[in-house]
């Protein structure tokens, strides 16, 4: 009988180190827009600050896929663990200035920990196992958005400021030993003989010019980068917006929206398809869930408090769905020369629709207003779902042996 080695006790470690190192994330993301308003920054401030750490990830992807491809993911992991945690370390002891240097920081070691986390992972496991890695790696990473929200409020309520610190200083810690002690599995499969340093630069610098040229890539990226800009501006003006919304709770939203998503990988994540067909309704119909959420987001001020938290439902659906599909069909249809470098371009622009969720969004809301920004960011999404539904029709050929259009 065969062994699940998306689930064996060595890939299971690599999923605890993902829950260690986004532990802090799920404090952050509450405790830094709120501190920041506190001191007197706008939305558009507020967005630049947080925009900071995934537009840093973004640049930073690419180059983090190559360096991985030649020293191995278990050298760059243990470099970027020492940077994540001098940036934990950071966060209790500057002012609002000192916020950019550690969301930078922050974006660089987060940037390099993904890739080569999820590169070790795809390396690992067999064709029929990699979507069940990847949701479970988003699963972990995701955990502990569950807890974190209510601990955060819990902290700010109580304006200790104390245990903020030794909440970072206890993450950084455990993050660091642990993974110090954690190394990725030796591939599953026979790997293609490695290049020689020149031959990798040369496909780095082509990877960067064939993005244009793959057009599952280009589709992909644009799905995931559009997307990720609803998803980022949830993340970063819902601890702010849900007050105006009649006992409404941004922790409760953050909670559930997590819990939705921790619950939906890992009770979904057979169901990701991992045969590298295109299904365009499948992607087109978790589209348009985000599009749903943001638009109960948006009327939930006057709708009232069942709106905010369907939305909380419907957005943590898409967002457990939507990364692991695009991401599995890449790992497919991508030359395996240069795939980890363009599997770096797709999740940089995730990172890029994160970040411009805060950084676009922020002046939107303050012109608009919250309602209204998340009213287009409801229109974005419907958008994006009729791109991943036309996509199909472009891609079928008549009479072709092998499509890339599969059905739902």
């Amino acid at each position: 009988m065969s062994t699940n080695r998306a689930t064996s006790w060595p890939m299971v470690r690599l999923y605890a180190l993902a829950f260690l190192f986004f532990s802090a994330n799920s404090i952050l993301t509450v405790i830094i827009p709120i501190r920041s308003e506190g001191m007197g920054a706008s939305n558009t401030m507020i967005g630049l600050i947080m925009g900071t750490y995934m537009l840093t990830c973004m640049l930073f992807r690419p180059w983090a896929g190559y360096f991985v491809h030649k020293y191995g993911p278990n050298k760059v992991l243990r470099v970027l663990l020492v940077i994540h945690v001098a940036a934990l370390l950071l966060y209790p002891f500057v002012g609002f200035e000192g916020f950019f240097a550690a969301r930078l920081m922050q974006g660089v070691a987060t940037a390099f920990f993904s890739m080569a986390l999820q590169i070790g992972i795809i390396d690992a496991l067999s064709d029929e196992e990699r979507s069940q890695g990847v949701s479970l790696y988003s699963l972990f990473t995701y955990m502990p958005s569950i807890a974190g929200p209510l601990i955060a409020f819990g902290i700010w309520e109580w304006g200790e400021m104390n245990a903020f610190t030794a909440a970072m200083i206890a993450i950084a810690v455990m993050t660091g030993l642990f993974g110090a002690s954690t190394s990725m599995q030796q591939p599953s499969k026979e790997q293609p003989v490695e290049q020689s340093d020149s031959g990798e630069k040369g496909n780095r610098w082509r990877g960067w010019g064939r993005m244009l040229t793959q057009p599952e890539l280009v589709v992909c990226s644009t799905l995931m980068l559009s997307a990720s800009v609803v998803f980022g501006a949830v993340t970063v003006f819902i601890p702010l917006y849900a007050s105006q919304v009649l006992h409404g709770n941004a922790g409760v939203y953050l909670m559930m929206q997590a819990g939705v998503i921790v619950l939906a990988r890992y009770l979904l994540r057979k169901r990701v398809p991992s045969d590298g067909l295109w299904r365009p309704r499948y992607v087109a119909g978790i589209l348009l869930l985000a599009a749903t959420a943001a638009l109960l987001l948006s009327v939930s001020t006057s709708v009232g408090l069942p709106a905010l938290y369907v939305s909380a439902v419907l957005m943590g659906i898409a967002q457990a769905l939507l990364y692991p599909t695009l991401m599995t069909f890449l790992t497919f249809v991508l030359p395996s020369s240069s795939r980890n470098v363009l599997i770096g371009l797709f999740i940089a622009s995730a990172d890029l629709g994160i970040s411009l969720g805060g950084v676009a969004m922020g002046p939107l809301a303050d012109s608009l207003s919250y309602a209204g920004m998340y009213a287009v960011c409801s229109g974005l999404a419907v958008t994006m779902a009729g791109l991943a539904a036309l996509y199909r029709r472009r891609l079928v050929k008549p009479g072709s042996d092998h499509t890339m259009g599969g059905s739902a």
